[in-house]
């Protein structure tokens, strides 16, 4: 039997070609809110959808227990790419916008790391494969609730690295820029989306990098 991956935000994008890639050497389960994509790309690669949104420690908690009662636990890989991004001058932003992506891009991964990481130590072995982007490295020009919520990404993905590296897990952090991706289907901070890389060059670079380093920027 396969061992287990958990993917976030895995109907679309990034997520999904990680998924495609991953699929060969583990048993695929795609997390994410909307269960149409999770389960269309489920049928591809033979996993398992389940709908599940992060920032809820309810959907949590049965995200847990499926998990146990299918015997796909301890989890080997998690990799944590659900994100969410607002834009704009800071004096037109929203508070609303900026709880939503603290909570996705923050809290989200620290509450699934949280549920999963005991049966890693347990086992002694296991990655987390944290997708930063470059806006965990530097500022952007109206990006600033969106930076912020990546560089506290950032702080709690090197943290966890120095916590988990004696029980023999790892934390791998990828710095990628924009991709052309349903991302920016709801937004026009980015004007043509379509001459950005895709998710596939991106996803190909990760998978190949991700077992011998620990920092990748794309």
């Amino acid at each position: 039997m396969k061992p287990t991956a958990i993917i976030t935000g895995a109907g679309t994008g990034l997520g999904k070609e990680l998924a495609k890639l991953l699929s060969n050497d583990y048993h695929i389960v795609l997390v994410g809110r909307r269960a149409a994509l999770l389960n269309e790309v489920s049928a591809e690669i033979s996993g398992t959808a389940i709908r599940c949104d992060i920032t809820k420690e309810e959907d949590l908690e049965k995200l847990y227990k499926q998990l146990k009662s299918q015997d796909l636990l301890p989890v080997e890989l998690v990799v944590n790419n659900a994100g969410v991004g607002h834009f704009g001058p800071l004096n037109e932003a929203q508070p609303d916008e900026w709880d939503e992506m603290f909570k996705t891009n923050v809290k989200g991964p620290m509450l699934l790391t949280k549920v999963l990481l005991p049966e890693m130590k347990a086992a002694g072995k296991g990655t987390f494969l944290n997708i930063l982007s470059t806006a965990a490295l530097r500022g952007k020009v109206n990006e600033s609730g969106y930076v912020a919520s990546k560089f506290a990404f950032r702080g709690f993905s090197e943290s966890l690295a120095k916590e988990v590296e004696p029980a023999g897990i790892r934390v791998v952090r990828a710095y990628m820029g924009g991709m052309n991706t349903p991302f920016w289907d709801e937004s026009d901070h980015v004007k043509n989306p379509g001459k950005m890389r895709s998710p596939k060059e991106v996803a190909e670079v990760i998978v190949k990098r991700m077992w011998d380093e620990d920092e990748i920027e794309v």
